[in-house]
């Protein structure tokens, strides 16, 4: 996919933005991007070398004072515009619209429980600037943290969550949310692995927040396998080597040397390291265990005789001789989130972004067995509102996992992974009709449908919504408040358009309330904290 890089010279001053905003009314499409002005025009520049392109900024209604856009020209897609001068890279998959029930009466997507988006914009705000807009991922916020779910029912492979209450910030509207968990396991009864992890060793992943915490994150995955796990380790730059051969968990000792062995250097042969970790992982392959590659990167790949739309079409063909991958992404300045995120999501595994050592341990300590183990393959939702209740909905995020409602039982379409106790939660708007707001009655139904791990053949579970909305939004549950505050949170940082008029500080307030004294929802109320700082220092400017 073409990348496209916006600069512009204005002798040594820079000016940095970063937001997006799709004008609904007349189609056009702006980004913005790490810019310096110069004479009122910005320059494009293709990294493959064509001549930059020049034209006028316009202005941005979304931006700060000062801020600078540009309208991008015809041949350019909003999914082709790269991220800042940096060498970032996102891709914007919209904002979902409503839709009217009478109409379509049904919302279909795929399963994800990929968190990278959180984890970056978690970074980026910590070192004090707020992420760019098609960073965020609604879903990745509400999906990094956990809830309560009752165990499945006898013969389900799933436990469900259906519960609404009236919106805090939008009157006259209510949110639903749509929690689906699987069943945690014990390391225990986790099924042997076998691990290839594929390290990004080039010059880009030199640092302290890139290869060296990619080793130690190794480290400690490494410290946490059980017996009957094996590793092999091979990595990639301008050449790429098998650094370890297939080694069992009883060598621990070895794999943490070779681990410790690695070192950064060279250009980014991203697709022949990806060929050779296939290959061991195929090669080591038994009977009843998980083979997994696993990708440590910052996602650059720039030398090698496969583009990037070629090496997703080599990792689907993988995929269906039983080897998953996962993505776990490092550092700034240069990450390519697209990539890392469509890699996993070819590969049938799950995207990650560490920025930390506690990140590290979140991902290869705390959460190993749902991080290995794939227990509902190609796992599909479908929310059937009833059109006598609901007027129109939205699907708060999972634009870039959204499903026809008509392949929903086509199971050749490829959908989501669920591992062993995971949640994936999602949440709408709703407006409801007046017999809904008279009715006290289920809004919606899900069906559910999957894989088993080893089977081709899906099955389907529906299961209604238990009992009406909640009559306030503060009688709701602590878990549903949060949720809705995280989803919110990623909403207006995404600018989307029906967040513009949603206080971050009415946000941090339900997040703060209904944080309690866990850790990792304090820190979102403090996040939300520093936006709305950010937010403030932009605009005074």
């Amino acid at each position: 996919m073409r990348k496209t890089l916006a600069t512009v010279l204005l002798g040594t001053t820079l000016l940095t933005t970063s937001c997006a905003k799709r004008d609904r009314a007349d189609g056009a499409y702006r980004d913005h991007v790490e810019a310096v002005k110069e004479e009122g025009k910005l320059r494009l520049v293709d990294p493959g070398g064509s001549t930059p392109t020049e034209m006028p900024t316009v202005p941005s209604p979304a931006a700060g004072s000062g801020a600078i856009a540009y309208a991008v020209p015809q041949g350019i897609t909003k999914g082709d515009v790269a991220g800042p001068a940096g060498g970032e890279a996102y891709r914007d998959y919209g904002i979902n619209p409503w839709t009217e029930t009478a109409k379509d009466h049904l919302s279909t997507f795929a399963a994800d429980v990929d968190t990278a988006s959180y984890t970056l914009a978690r970074r980026k705000l910590n070192e004090g600037a707020l992420p760019q807009r098609a960073a965020v991922r609604v879903e990745e916020f509400v999906n990094y943290f956990s809830y309560a779910f009752p165990e499945p029912a006898a013969g389900s492979a799933f436990a469900v969550v259906m519960d609404a209450a009236p919106s805090p910030v939008s009157p006259g509207r209510h949110i639903l949310r749509v929690g689906v968990g699987t069943k945690a396991k014990h390391e225990t009864e986790r099924k042997p692995a076998n691990l290839v992890f594929l390290v990004d060793v080039s010059g880009s992943m030199s640092g302290p927040d890139r290869l060296e915490l990619a080793k130690k994150a190794l480290r400690i995955l490494t410290q946490n396998l059980k017996e009957g796990d094996r590793v092999a380790i091979v990595s990639y730059a301008g050449a790429t080597r098998l650094v370890l051969k297939s080694t069992g968990v009883e060598h621990k000792p070895q794999i943490l040397e070779a681990i410790d062995g690695l070192a950064s250097g060279g250009s980014t042969g991203m697709a022949s390291g990806i060929d050779l970790a296939y290959e061991q992982a195929m090669a080591n392959t038994r009977p009843g265990e998980t083979s997994r590659v696993i990708v440590l990167s910052d996602g650059d790949a720039n030398v090698g005789p496969y583009t990037h739309d070629e090496i997703l079409k080599r990792i689907s063909g993988h995929v269906k001789q039983g080897v998953t991958l996962s993505t776990i992404g490092f550092g700034v300045g240069n990450y390519k989130d697209e990539l890392m995120e469509q890699l996993a999501d070819k590969g049938n595994g799950n995207n990650f972004y560490i920025d930390s050592l506690g990140a590290a341990k979140k991902v290869f300590e705390e959460q190993l067995t749902a991080t290995l183990e794939v227990v509902a393959k190609d796992a599909k939702l479908q929310v059937d509102f009833d059109p006598a209740m609901v007027a129109r909905y939205r699907l708060v995020g999972y634009e870039n996992r959204d499903v026809k409602d008509t392949d929903f039982r086509d199971d050749k379409v490829d959908a989501g992974e669920i591992g062993a106790g995971h949640q994936v939660t999602a949440l709408y708007e709703v407006e409801l009709t007046p017999a809904g707001k008279q009715a006290k009655a289920p809004i919606a139904s899900v069906r559910i449908r999957h894989k088993a791990p080893s089977s081709d053949k899906a099955v389907e579970a529906a299961f209604p919504m238990i009992g009406a909305p909640a009559a306030s939004f503060a009688s709701a549950s602590a878990d549903f408040r949060f949720a809705f505050a995280a989803a919110a949170f990623a909403d207006s940082l995404r600018g989307g358009q029906d967040a513009e008029h949603w206080s971050l500080v009415q946000i941090r307030d339900v997040a703060r309330a209904a944080a309690g004294d866990r850790e990792d929802r304090n820190e979102l109320v403090s996040l939300i904290g520093k936006a709305i700082a950010l937010r403030s220092r932009s605009a005074s400017l």
